[in-house]
């Protein structure tokens, strides 16, 4: 008797196993996707709109505070895909990053913007010559003032640009260690809103306001099912978004930790919209990129019409 149930309490032991085993694999083979996101971008948006419910695979995020640390985790294999504006996208291409642009929306650039303290002298992109500008190295920040300084007759080595993250950037701007910062949204709407800054050049005629969302080559190969259906919840949120902003403003400020104010401002004012990947896009992102090499930010002319997988479809 006693051996009988020895024997029962092994064959029990032994399924249990079976079946933690048989779990740990199911787990361990569901698709799992790891999305990268820059502070005010897709999480906020998706889980506002409930657009996280019921994912037919596993979602880790990553959050950066700028597209070029997210492009280094592209380029490390960290994460699979990411939003991430139409010059840093170049920037990173141009420097071989293995990574391909499959979703593209377009917004109001005005809040990629070069900015000063309240009490500036400064009143034009003209006066920025000899003056410091802190920013992003390959930003669309950078990009909209080295147009501005193009646009105002200006070259590149006419101001002193300093590379330093967004944090570090608007300290050096409230404390008078740089004269201006070249940014974008919500930072803009939160010097704004917090009186620490204002707009002395927007992007307005300067930007495209192209955005997009990029994927490594073996996220697209291997998890391209995934990224369609997490796109179209992307756009399906967004969607949501524009009919009940109170509600997303609300969720954007606590996510990322600033007031209602900006987050209501950087949304209303960025109108943003998911477009096509078409012929249109890639020229203006030509006209991007061919800017960049003008400028001597990348040191070969790249074509962009190669930077494009068009297997993912979300409008």
């Amino acid at each position: 008797m006693r051996r009988r149930r020895a024997l029962a309490g092994l064959a029990l032991s032994g399924t249990a196993a079976l079946l933690g085993l048989g779990t740990r694999w199911a787990r361990a083979s569901s698709p799992v996707l790891r999305a990268g996101d820059q502070k005010g971008g897709l999480r906020a948006l998706l889980e506002a709109a409930g657009g996280l419910q019921g994912l037919p695979y596993e979602l880790h995020w990553d959050e950066f505070p700028a597209a070029a640390p997210l492009a280094e985790a592209l380029n490390a294999d960290a994460v699979d895909f990411g939003p991430i504006g139409d010059a840093p996208l170049i920037f990173a291409l141009a420097a071989g990053v293995p990574i391909r642009a499959f979703a593209v929306n377009r917004s109001d650039p005005y809040g990629t913007a070069v900015l000063v303290r309240p009490d500036s002298t400064l009143s034009s992109a003209a006066d920025l010559k000899g003056k410091k500008i802190a920013t992003n190295r390959g930003s669309i920040g950078h990009y909209v003032a080295l147009k501005a300084l193009a646009q105002a007759g200006l070259a590149p080595e006419d101001a002193q640009f300093r590379f330093l993250p967004p944090a570090e950037a608007k300290l050096a701007l409230t404390q008078g260690a740089v004269d201006a910062w070249a940014t974008w949204e919500p930072y803009t709407a939160v010097a704004e809103t917090s009186g620490h800054a204002r707009v002395l050049v927007n992007g307005r005629g300067l930007s495209s306001g192209l955005s997009f969302l990029a994927a490594t080559q073996n996220a697209l190969s291997d998890r391209r099912s995934a990224l369609q259906d997490l796109g179209g919840r992307i756009v399906r949120a967004q969607q949501w978004s524009e009919g009940h902003l109170p509600e997303y403003s609300a969720v954007l400020a606590r996510a990322i930790g600033i007031s209602p104010e900006a987050a209501r401002l950087q949304f209303e004012r960025r109108a943003q919209r998911w477009i096509k990947l078409d012929e249109v896009v890639v020229a203006e992102q030509q006209k991007t990129a061919d800017f960049y090499f003008h400028a001597g930010l990348i040191k070969q002319r790249l074509d962009v019409a190669t930077t494009f997988d068009s297997r993912v479809a979300l409008v």
